[in-house]
């Protein structure tokens, strides 16, 4: 960080990423995640020996592997997320630590922090990877997944399941729609 001045400087990073705890999220990283922007730095009134850096910039996964969540069927997706950063020295948070049970304001949510005069940007890649992939990840829109019943995959090929187990309870309405 000592080589960042004022004005800021470039960077254009490949990260691998570990996959320790990938298993749990349900998606592979298939190439490198790039982070690419600009970093700069500004000294803080509180201490003129600490600096606060700002990330503007990008994060790109081209190649991103999940898993469909109605049909089980791995595809690729790519995240291309936007970057707006702020990062603090580590011991100004642990100072700050306890001071009020407020919360956190919207401001807050884009702090990370540094220790040691390094900043960890697989960290920071994790975690926008994690909040760009949809909760429910479909492989299309269109996906019929499987059949409850027999668990073909409706999107390769067709059953003969009866699919009429209606709820009895909902009998009484579909008369009156097939009127």
């Amino acid at each position: 960080m000592q080589q960042v001045s004022a004005e800021g400087r470039a960077i254009d990073n490949a990260i691998n990423l570990p996959e320790n705890g990938a298993e749990r999220q349900e998606f592979r990283l298939v190439t490198p995640v790039r982070v690419i922007g600009h970093i700069s730095r500004k000294d803080l009134a509180e201490d003129r020996n600490a600096r606060a850096f700002r990330l503007l910039g990008r994060i790109v996964a081209d190649h991103l592997e999940l898993a469909c969540d109605r049909c089980l069927v791995l595809f690729e997706t790519e995240v291309r997320e936007d970057l707006d950063l702020l990062f603090l020295p580590q011991s100004n948070n642990v100072a700050r630590a306890g001071e009020d049970d407020r919360g956190l304001g919207q401001n807050e949510l884009s702090v990370s922090f540094y220790r040691d005069d390094q900043i960890d940007l697989s960290h920071v890649a994790w975690e926008q990877i994690v909040l760009a992939i949809p909760m429910k990840p479909l492989c299309k829109l269109e996906c019929k997944g499987l059949c409850p019943h027999c668990g073909v995959n409706r999107n390769v090929a067709s059953c003969s399941c009866v699919r009429d187990n209606m709820d009895p309870r909902w009998k009484v309405l579909k008369d009156l729609l097939d009127l």
